[in-house]
């Protein structure tokens, strides 16, 4: 009998400690777990750390490079204006009778033919790297991405695209009159060869407007554009 206690007493206690090694098992894992879902967290924040300080760097990237190309739009638009009103004024007030007023037309040609021509042409990295790398639509500020992606797949494009045509018809402009560029005057010019001129330089013109309304319409959107990146 008493061997039947003592027995009794040993599965107790061997039970007792199979149980408290049970809990033991049990309270690791659930540590172990825990660890788990607070590692992935801690990354969940550093990825979203990441990704926010990526955004900013990717709006003080765009907003540098907007300020370049505005500079360069206003230094393209002082070659173009004085060609502008060159033309406007020899067309009006001087349209023939060139004879009589050689010295001024002369001056006013030279401003046009000789001064040159510039194209715009934007400074993208910052938009082409996001871009490229599918960042741009992970961003959280959507209505302002869609701004910035209008800027240069819209107006700029069109600035681009015109600026080929206007370097194309500047080219065929020089190349008509290089001899005049060449020795910088105009002493070949006469009343009957001044009428063709102007009608060259007026197709060159034409374009050359429409191309200033693109320039003075970009830079109001670059303008718009870097007061919502401030």
């Amino acid at each position: 009998m008493i061997k039947f206690f003592r027995h009794i007493r040993q599965s107790l206690i061997m039970n007792n400690k199979t149980s408290k090694y049970f809990k033991y098992a049990i309270g690791e894992i659930i540590l172990v777990m825990i660890g788990i879902l607070l590692a992935l967290q801690v990354n969940n924040w550093n990825e979203e750390r990441k990704h926010h300080k990526s955004e900013k760097e990717f709006y003080k990237g765009i907003a540098y490079d907007l300020n370049q190309d505005l500079e360069f739009i206003r230094y393209v638009r002082s070659y173009t204006e004085p060609k502008l009103n060159v033309f406007k004024r020899l067309n009006t007030q001087f349209p023939n009778d060139y004879g009589k007023n050689k010295t001024k037309i002369d001056s006013l040609l030279g401003i046009y033919l000789f001064s040159g021509q510039r194209t715009f042409y934007p400074v993208s990295g910052s938009f082409k790297s996001a871009l490229a790398g599918n960042e741009i639509n992970t961003y959280s500020q959507k209505n302002l991405i869609q701004d910035i992606i209008k800027l240069y797949g819209s107006f700029y494009d069109r600035l681009i695209d015109n600026g080929k045509i206007i370097d194309e018809r500047w080219g065929k402009l020089s190349e008509t009159y290089i001899h005049n560029r060449r020795v910088n005057s105009f002493e070949d010019i006469n009343n009957s060869n001044y009428i063709s001129l102007l009608d060259d330089f007026h197709f060159h013109y034409i374009q050359l407007n429409w191309y200033y309304n693109l320039l003075n319409e970009t830079e109001t959107e670059i303008m718009k554009l870097l007061k919502k990146l401030k």
